[in-house]
């Protein structure tokens, strides 16, 4: 579960926003894109609530970047898009999660753990700035 759809379109709005110095609304946004407007506004809406962005109401109202996006890591908006820590397999974050009720003995635990922890420091590293 890597990423969704909501963090693929949190991304991808969040860099035209990024790159506008006017406030975005969600309908223009979504016309670029191609995407689903009730969709994006959700998750523009949630990005708001953690600061991310800031919302404007009005006729000229829409979304401006909170932070300089080389403040922003994309392992923050992914967290936030998906209300948790990337994961790779549901496992490799928490051995509890095992389907097989069986990550103590489990061969593979191990390495998912450790390429987990590598890919989350490569997005711990990686900022908006980078992907704009």
């Amino acid at each position: 579960m890597l990423l969704t759809k909501k963090s693929e379109y949190a991304m991808l709005a969040l860099v035209l926003i990024a790159k506008s110095d006017t406030p975005q609304n969600a309908d223009s946004l979504s016309a670029q894109l191609n995407i689903s407007k009730s969709f994006l506004a959700k998750i523009l809406q949630k990005l708001a609530k953690y600061n991310i962005l800031q919302s404007y109401k009005g006729i000229n109202g829409g979304f401006l970047l909170n932070k300089e996006p080389g403040n922003l890591t994309i392992l923050e908006l992914i967290t936030i898009s998906e209300d948790r820590l990337p994961s790779v397999f549901e496992c490799s974050t928490d051995g509890q999660l095992c389907s097989a009720s069986v990550s103590g003995s489990c061969t593979l635990f191990p390495v998912l753990t450790n390429l987990q922890f590598k890919i989350n420091d490569f997005l711990k590293d990686l900022t908006l700035k980078d992907i704009m």
